[in-house]
């Protein structure tokens, strides 16, 4: 069956397979739940703006993530809503997997790259006829809170994914692991070909995060009775990996077992290389920055009266957007923001080290700000928690709390690609506060530049890249990481209030020329680094057509 609808660019002949537990591709496909997705989906946009010869596989959530409702008194509800997508072809092809002893049915679903502007997407399932109840559930949910579930979805993914492809007749050269969920294709490809030097030729592995949640850790035992090593025996796994017989890492052993592997920027690639310089055997990481697909992410309008030099058009197209947007705040808030005021939004998934209520840390001096009658700010969060992290929730619903004695505060729910996107068009400031060398790229803030919302950030993950302060964009130094966590909330929290209220607010109000003149070097500077296209074309020639010979370690 012939995937592709486009003729192959002869630049990108060498066939790929892209491996990943979530693609943010359109609203109306709600198989992701934050960044990595979003980077998922802006690479396949770009492979097909590009005719390479990849193939995304990924799993067909039945509930998604999870849908943000409210309860009576407006706090966070995770819903859990069934999806159909007519728009999928469900293919004939069936393959079957081993977990837990059981055999489990899985079929695929294509999403043809006409429907979106994508490459071709292979999505797995098993919530189908053949399986019994417990084998259906394996992939209702995106990041299911069960250890056995999550490693099933694993085992469906590496494992299931390739033999669809061979089931397909589909020659892959290279299989991209989008992080180390995939990582049981690895054990398949040995159970196979019985040669280390072999798999590492057709493997390669990106690393997203230094957060211990995104850098799984198991143990073998349970592992192997899960399935997870396919065929293999116990003794052949123990000389395949550097586990000691007790605990499996899923980003160390994608390392040791792939030909060369990258981290999602520059600060992020020397992190990375500091965390696993003591990994036996390991690839050498390089970086290629993340990215995202500006034809998808920016309103057309803003950027023809960019390229037009009209800075009229742009300035009242940029007030308009926010209209758009403040009718949203409006439906879900009740409460009426001004186009002509300056507005913050903090959007991005919940987690501590992102730091959401960095803002409001000194909460005398956050008050002060929010009654500012000469230099006025409406302040916009958003995002997804995860669903079970009562610690991120809770910190969700305290700024709901807080927002009710403030009418120039609005929470927002349903933050998916279609909020994300207005949101970005539609604020003046994109404010981004992760505690230094926790952020690996960080990649909201890169759409927001396409649309004119200048990036206010820590100087982590793809900003240092990027940001030239006062002129395309606004940066909080940075502080000893060392230091304990008060201590640097403390002080970014200062440096960040003191750029704000001496540099942002009176440049907006006071100088409207510069404030546009900052608007137009981000959405201008934004375009040379940081369109997928570019990311797009880095992977194929520094990562897909590597050969191991060619190189060593940085």
């Amino acid at each position: 069956m012939k995937l592709h609808s486009y003729d192959i660019n002869k630049n990108y002949k060498t066939s790929v397979a892209y491996f990943s537990m979530e693609f943010a591709v359109d609203q109306a496909l709600k198989i992701y739940s934050g960044g990595l997705g979003f980077l998922a989906g802006s690479h396949m946009r770009s492979a097909y703006d590009l005719k390479q010869n990849i193939v995304g596989i990924g799993i067909l959530w039945s509930f998604g993530y999870y849908d943000q409702g409210r309860n009576e008194d407006r706090t966070l509800k995770p819903n859990y809503l069934r999806k159909f997508y007519y728009f999928l072809e469900e293919l004939e092809q069936k393959v079957t997997v081993r977990i837990e002893n059981s055999d489990v049915v899985i079929k695929a679903f294509l999403l043809h790259p006409e429907v979106f502007g994508t490459a071709p997407i292979l999505l797995l399932s098993t919530d189908i006829d053949e399986n019994d109840y417990l084998s259906r559930t394996i992939t209702h949910k995106l990041y299911d809170s069960n250890e056995r579930t999550r490693i099933a979805q694993e085992i469906v993914l590496g494992i299931g994914g390739l033999k669809v492809l061979e089931a397909m007749n589909r020659k892959v050269d290279v299989y991209h692991m989008n992080e180390g969920h995939s990582l049981p294709l690895v054990y398949e490809l040995h159970s196979r070909l019985k040669d280390t030097q072999k798999v590492k030729e057709h493997v390669v592995f990106t690393t997203h995060t230094p957060e211990a949640a995104g850098n799984e850790t198991h143990r073998v035992d349970f592992l192997e009775e899960m399935g997870f090593f396919s065929s293999l025996t116990k003794e052949e796994v123990a000389s395949l990996c550097s586990c000691h017989k007790e605990k499996l890492n899923l980003t160390v052993e994608a390392l040791r077992n792939s030909k060369r592997s990258n981290a999602v920027s520059k600060i992020h690639k020397k992190v990375a290389q500091h965390m696993w310089k003591e990994v036996p055997d390991s690839c050498e990481i390089i970086s290629i920055t993340n990215a995202q697909n500006k034809k998808y992410w920016t309103d057309k309008t803003l950027i023809r009266a960019l390229d037009e030099h009209e800075d009229y058009e742009l300035q009242a197209r940029k007030k308009h957007l926010k209209k758009i947007l403040f009718d949203e705040v409006a439906n879900q808030s009740g409460k009426m923001f001004d186009p002509d005021i300056f507005t913050i939004v903090w959007a991005r998934r919940f987690a501590e080290y992102k730091r959401p209520g960095l803002l409001k840390y000194d909460l005398r001096r956050f008050e002060k700000l929010l009654a500012n009658t000469q230099m006025p700010v409406q302040i916009i969060w958003a995002g997804k928690p995860y669903p079970t992290d009562s610690g991120a929730v809770s910190l969700f619903n305290d700024l709901i709390y807080m927002s009710h004695r403030y009418k120039n505060i609005a929470v927002l729910i349903g933050y998916e690609l279609s909020l994300s996107r207005l949101l970005k068009q539609g604020s003046d400031l994109w404010l981004n506060t992760p505690r230094i060398t926790r952020e690996a790229s960080g990649t909201s803030g890169m759409s927001a530049s396409m649309n004119g919302s200048i990036h206010f950030s820590i100087d982590d993950g793809w900003h240092p890249e990027f940001a030239r302060d006062r002129r395309n964009a606004f940066t909080i130094p940075p502080v000893d990481h060392l230091l304990g966590h008060d201590e640097q909330d403390r002080i970014d929290n200062k440096n960040m209030m003191d750029i704000l209220e001496q540099k942002i607010l009176p440049t907006y109000y006071e100088n409207p020329k510069k404030w546009t003149k900052i608007m137009k070097n981000a959405m201008t500077e934004i375009d040379l680094e940081f369109d997928s296209t570019r990311m797009a074309k880095e992977y194929y020639e520094l990562l897909y057509e590597y050969k191991i010979e060619e190189g060593g370690k940085d």
